[in-house]
């Protein structure tokens, strides 16, 4: 497509407290001027203090949503979060088969921000197997590269190692995130075959985190869909979500939610 219109299917969980999941990723995409469409793949109920049940949608009825929207509205970008179980990975895998001219962006969430584990064991090699050689990116913070990579994430250096290594695994590109390190400067290393390139912003002392890795997972395949390149999509979605998180509302007495409709109302 010549003239990219920023449509962003997002295949991912729905989360009730609204500030990660799939209500994240529609509220990003549109901020930044995207079309976001979905096919919710788990229920959960959780909140800013964490999640206390999860309902998956059975597969083919993720399936029908996702063919749905491609079959009519298609996309320009499809951005994955939460796939709880290795049959939906690789039913997801299948799906993209029949798309392979659009760009994957691949967000393997495995941990919500309370620490309450999101996905099944054998799901996680199912990600490493059957979706990483799919996509266009990889979007995993410390703790879920050293899951995809089996490596220690410590340092930038390693988060670039594990780059390299995600990207040695199949993907044209790795993000890997450093808000789970310790320090005063976030650093997230970007690596393709060709560069590595390294964003640094200065780390904010809040609570209100929860769901910025779907938040910046999605402002990405935003900028990806709308045409930018991949530095331009990364350092424009971190600018976003930087200042999001500077805005966050204080909501919940846990993780709160960032302030995704800041853009609206400056």
């Amino acid at each position: 497509m010549t003239d990219p219109s920023g449509r962003v299917l997002i295949i991912a969980g729905s989360d009730s407290g609204g500030g990660a999941g799939i209500q994240a990723d529609i509220k990003t995409v549109t901020a930044l001027g995207g079309y976001a469409a979905t096919a919710v793949t788990a229920i959960t109920m959780q909140n800013t203090r964490g999640v206390t049940g999860v309902h998956a949608v059975p597969v083919e009825i993720v399936l029908a949503q996702a063919r749905a929207v491609l079959d009519d509205i298609g996309a320009d970008a499809i951005k994955t979060g939460m796939l709880g179980s290795a049959e939906l990975v690789e039913a997801v895998a299948g799906l993209l088969a029949d798309y392979p001219d659009i760009p994957l962006i691949l967000d393997p969430v495995m941990v919500a921000t309370s620490g309450d584990v999101l996905v099944a064991d054998n799901a996680v090699e199912a990600i490493r197997t059957k979706l990483l050689p799919r996509a266009s990116l990889v979007t995993p913070n410390a703790p879920e590269a050293e899951k995809l990579t089996g490596r220690i994430v410590s340092t930038t250096d390693a988060q670039a190692e594990a780059g390299r290594a995600l990207v040695d695994a199949g993907a044209k590109a790795a993000l890997v995130k450093g808000g789970h390190l310790a320090g005063p400067v976030i650093t997230d290393v970007l690596v393709t075959p060709k560069m590595t390139t390294v964003f640094e912003s200065r780390r904010i002392d809040t609570r209100n985190t929860h769901g910025t890795g779907c938040t910046l997972a999605s402002g990405i395949a935003a900028g990806l869909a709308q045409g930018q390149d991949m530095p331009s999509a990364v350092e424009r979605a971190g600018a976003y979500l930087a200042e999001a998180i500077r805005r966050a509302p204080g909501f919940g007495s846990g993780h709160g939610p960032v302030d995704h409709a800041w853009v609206v109302r400056r």
